[in-house]
């Protein structure tokens, strides 16, 4: 077996973090000949539920597991990580501005960006999983520069998850044969997961699901609001979907995309499709493996969802100009 992978997860003892270390533990991302390390972050207040979960990954006696972190300190969670999946975030809470939640967390993404530029492996990436995840990845981006911009994401992969089930159920066919879903924009009702461009079974989901007022309705609403309904159905947020997704996106990244599709990742605009430069916005991306990737070139958006696209981008140009003034970036 090779050198282990260092992984930090921040908010590892809170539900999504509960549900993602043991996959990771597992082999989850990277598979089953590579070890892994994690190095577990959370604030003081859930030192004692970390414990808990480090007692729990010890006695699932994980043969891939190299050895455990748990630390309420960032530049222990973060030396030498290789990949950090910054799941913790403060969540919005009734009457709550958005301006307040995105100051709240613009302080903790503050710090640790940058205490990830100064501790993290050379060669780190970070996947921002905590809500709002593009606007804090952004802050996290400018205040840890010296990781290059490349090497941050924030997690769009749990809305084409969900896009691609809601095709499939109406296509009536398994969800692996849809592909090419991109969701474009801001982890937000805003977001738009793109039909047009997508297949199902090789074909345009157009032509296997000619209604387009579905598609332009009652689809994009059930993946826009799918958050909400799974709040309100247990009581609390999607978790295990969520570190699903998490592990999704890491994986794909580490692996590569298959020939001819892409997945959805936000990650910062090199001013593609008119998205302005510097943004965290997401896109379809094709991704080469070892955290290598790119934009996928050369996509045709309608006037539908050209209009989708510039409301949702709009939205993160005002997340970040709120977060640049709420935490002075």
């Amino acid at each position: 077996m090779s050198t282990p992978v260092r992984v930090a997860v921040t908010g590892a003892a809170g539900q999504i973090g509960y549900a993602l270390v043991f996959r990771i533990a597992s082999g989850g991302l990277f598979g089953p000949e590579q070890k892994v390390r994690l190095q577990l972050l959370e604030v003081p207040q859930a030192e004692n539920a970390l414990q808990g979960v480090v007692m729990e990954l010890r006695d699932g006696a994980f043969p891939l597991l190299d050895g455990i972190v748990a630390t309420s300190e960032p530049a222990q969670a973060f030396e030498g990580a290789d990949w950090t999946l910054c799941v913790g975030s403060i969540p919005r809470k009734p009457g709550m501005e958005r301006s307040e939640l995105l100051g709240l967390n613009g302080k903790i993404f503050v710090q640790q960006g940058k205490v990830l530029a100064e501790v993290a492996s050379r060669a780190a990436k970070v996947l921002v999983v905590g809500n709002p995840c593009n606007t804090n990845a952004w802050i996290a981006m400018q205040s840890g520069q010296s990781l290059p911009a490349d090497r941050w994401f924030a997690m769009t992969r749990l809305d084409e998850n969900r896009a691609k089930a809601r095709l499939a159920e109406r296509a009536g066919v398994g969800v692996h044969q849809v592909d090419r879903l991109a969701v474009w924009g801001n982890h937000s009702p805003t977001m738009y997961p793109d039909f047009t461009n997508a297949r199902i079974g090789g074909k345009p989901a157009m032509e296997v699901i000619p209604d387009r007022t579905w598609l332009e309705g009652d689809f994009l609403k059930s993946v826009q609001q799918r958050g909400a309904e799974v709040l309100k159905a247990r009581g609390l947020s999607s978790a295990a979907s969520a570190a699903n997704a998490a592990i999704d996106t890491v994986r794909t990244l580490h692996a590569g995309t298959p020939e001819g599709d892409w997945t959805s990742v936000a990650v910062c605009s090199d001013g593609s499709y008119g998205v302005p430069k510097g943004l965290m916005c997401s896109f379809p991306v094709k991704a080469h493996g070892k955290g290598k990737w790119e934009i996928v070139q050369g996509l045709k958006l309608d006037d539908f969802g050209q209009k989708k696209l510039a409301a949702t981008v709009a939205e993160l140009e005002d997340e970040r100009t709120a977060a640049a003034q709420a935490v002075g970036i």
